[in-house]
């Protein structure tokens, strides 16, 4: 995770780690979407995403399983977006009236607006933003530059880069995966994006290729209760209204989940029809025997895009 304005090639690969399995992708030669793909799964524990540290509970299986999994797709390449789970990663919308143009002085302004609210050491954390100036017409952002800022323990990125390391990789990008899949949105108009996995569901309100809101929702283990996870969502939807003046034109689902349920129940929710953001027409060799649920890719997809 860098500051804004360090600019880089961005990688053809790209790997996830979630709790429950890794997946990699390689972007298509022509055209958009996956070339290959392929999906390890993981043993319980080997994982364990949070805030704090000991996210890697077994190093030596979550190496062996970013190997297997990056070794069909990367070929000689050894430079890969490594995309790190949603809980281990605090993403925030920060508002500002002005916005340093350095970059060191804009990272010590962000550090200072984060530093009441973090349960860890902002000084000491890994931290990369991206800043959105107002360019539409909402009496919301009027005057406002808002920064889209994910910040985590430099100790929790150093796990999960060691085990790209220790498997012959660098991380020459690392991207929380709600980020990576919004690469994969193209949102002229208000969409809202519901990445679930076995631990989060993130939710993201995006218009004019601008994110709008960002939360991220703590799983009950076990439950599935789709309707109650659509009455905790339905909240994000009352708020983008009230602050932009404007309804949702799309709901996308993503993420490790497959529900049709929760889309039934967010479109009865909030009246609108949800959608897979991934087809499989994106993705034309998926090299595993492994169930996978294509909305499972939507981090690689949007991390390549």
């Amino acid at each position: 995770m860098s500051g804004e304005g360090k600019a880089r090639a961005r990688p053809k690969v790209a790997c996830e780690v979630a709790a429950n399995r890794v997946i990699a992708a390689r972007a298509a030669q022509l055209g958009q979407g996956l070339d290959l793909c392929t999906c390890r799964t993981i043993g319980v524990g080997t994982v364990h995403p949070g805030l704090a540290a000991g996210n890697v509970g077994d190093a030596a299986e979550l190496r062996q399983a970013i190997a297997n999994a990056l070794g069909p797709v990367a070929g000689r390449a050894r430079d890969v977006i490594a995309i790190l789970p949603d809980a281990a990663v605090r993403v925030s919308l920060l508002e500002f009236e002005n916005f340093p143009q350095h970059t060191d002085e804009a990272t010590s302004l962000v550090r200072f607006r984060l530093r009441k609210t973090l349960p860890f050491d902002v000084e000491h954390a890994a931290i990369s933003f991206h800043v959105q100036r107002p360019q539409g017409t909402f009496a919301a952002e009027a005057g406002r530059i808002t920064a889209v800022v994910a910040v985590a323990p430099r100790p929790v990125v150093e796990e999960y880069e060691a085990a790209f390391r220790d498997a012959g990789y660098t991380p020459g990008v690392v991207v929380p995966s709600m980020l990576a899949v919004l690469g994969a949105v193209d949102a002229l108009t208000p969409a809202m994006i519901v990445k679930t996995d076995a631990l989060t569901t993130t939710v993201a309100i995006v218009d004019r290729n601008e994110l709008r809101l960002y939360r991220t929702l703590e799983n009950e283990p076990g439950t599935g209760d789709d309707a109650r996870l659509a009455d905790e969502i339905y909240p994000s939807v009352v708020f983008f209204k009230d602050t932009y003046g404007s309804g949702l034109d799309r709901v996308l689902l993503a993420g490790q989940l497959e529900s049709e349920g929760l889309g039934a129940a967010l479109e009865t929710q909030i009246g609108v029809r949800a959608e897979p953001l991934v087809s499989r027409a994106q993705m034309e060799q998926m090299l595993t025997r492994d169930h996978v649920p294509v909305s499972a890719l939507a981090g690689v997809l949007g991390a390549l895009a």
